[in-house]
């Protein structure tokens, strides 16, 4: 799949953009691409993703080539890029979690367009090793600048050999994630008193089951949640995740959402605790730093340090909806004057490369 921006190619005080990442509907990549748009670059898109690799990445002998040699480019990324810089000029290269792009791609780029910038971007903790890949480790000094919403992640990005890189916060996009009105048949069918949208982690599993037995009733939507053995009658577990507009329906269709850090990748903020309070939505999240400063704590968001705390605040909050709403539209207003927003973050980080976007939509 190839997806274009188009623009007036005679407007060439316009940033050109090759964009390299996961353009499925309904991921963050996807959104982060549209963002670039908004700015009024001129966008060119590879999808590293296709259908088929979805299906055959989840066969037994491709788990186990993966863990050896990295994931396949079923979608012929690399060819793709070698192609679109052939075709034309760009100011960059942004790599979007670039997990199947080979160091001998990125070095051709250097020699074909040596005034393009090479951008690298992941939500993900980057430094775990679950989450890289051995074309990833080899190409990561070739990148002029890196980006990461993990604070810690720049330090030890640069002592994998990468020679730049920069911090920054998770970010959501004002298409997908907005206040929606809810109807008692999306409570009935999305949402209830308190919510947890995301994938099952141990700690993230007792919580909820230390919260459903102080007599709160919790839904849970995502991946892995099989593993949660013995679930308590107070947690319903649909085992599903969801998507764009579902997914920010039953978060406005929750009273209180909890914001459970993800243990596996040393959270200290993730993507959702940007994209609840931006649904104009109220969380409840693990007390960190970097959430206090995203939020500040019982005016814009409210937090919990552990289960003692998390089922006080959640007996609290349900009996005090007046203040739970106050603090749900001050966190929305929070993100909305500070500018959480991709295109706001995008437009930091472009000037972080030396890049600046000229036609804003």
């Amino acid at each position: 799949m190839q997806a274009t921006a188009t623009s007036p190619h005679s407007e060439t005080s316009q940033l050109r953009v090759l964009y390299v990442g996961d353009l499925s509907p309904g991921t963050t990549s996807a959104q982060r691409f549209m963002a670039f748009r908004e700015l009024g670059c001129i966008v060119h898109g590879i999808d590293v993703a296709n259908a088929a690799h979805r299906t055959r990445d989840k066969q037994p002998w491709e788990r186990v080539r993966r863990k050896l040699l990295g994931p396949r480019d079923w979608a012929n990324a690399n060819d793709q890029i070698a192609v679109a810089l052939q075709r034309a000029r760009f100011d960059a290269v942004w790599i979007d979690r670039g997990l199947t792009i080979e160091p001998h791609t990125l070095e051709a780029a250097r020699r074909r367009q040596p005034a393009c910038r090479i951008i690298g971007y992941s939500p993900d903790d980057m430094y775990a090793r679950h989450n890289q890949s051995p074309q990833f480790r080899r190409h990561l000094p070739l990148y002029d600048l890196y980006f990461t919403t993990k604070s810690y992640g720049v330090v030890e990005l640069k002592a994998m050999g990468c020679p730049d890189v920069a911090f920054c916060a998770n970010a959501f996009d004002p298409r997908t994630h907005r206040p929606l009105p809810v109807t008692p048949a999306d409570r009935l069918r999305f949402g209830g008193l308190a919510g947890f949208i995301g994938t099952w982690e141990p700690a993230r599993s007792a919580s909820l089951q230390q919260l459903a037995s102080a007599g709160v009733p919790v839904r849970v939507w995502g991946n892995g949640w099989e593993h949660h053995r013995r679930p308590h009658p107070n947690l319903h577990i649909e085992g599903r995740a969801l998507y764009g507009d579902d997914y920010a329906l039953a978060i406005c269709a929750f009273d209180i959402n909890l914001c459970f850090l993800r243990k596996l990748n040393r959270d200290v903020q993730t993507q959702r605790s940007v994209e609840i309070p931006a649904c104009g939505a109220f969380m409840l999240a693990e007390r960190t730093d970097e959430h206090r400063a995203l939020f500040e704590e019982r005016c814009e968001a409210a937090y919990f340090a552990n289960d003692r705390e998390l089922v006080d605040a959640t007996h609290y909050y349900l009996r005090h909806p007046n203040e739970r709403q106050r603090i749900a539209a001050a966190g929305r207003g929070r993100c909305l004057r500070d500018g959480y927003s991709y295109t706001a973050r995008l437009r930091v980080m472009l000037s972080r490369a030396g890049l600046e976007p000229v036609v804003e939509r």
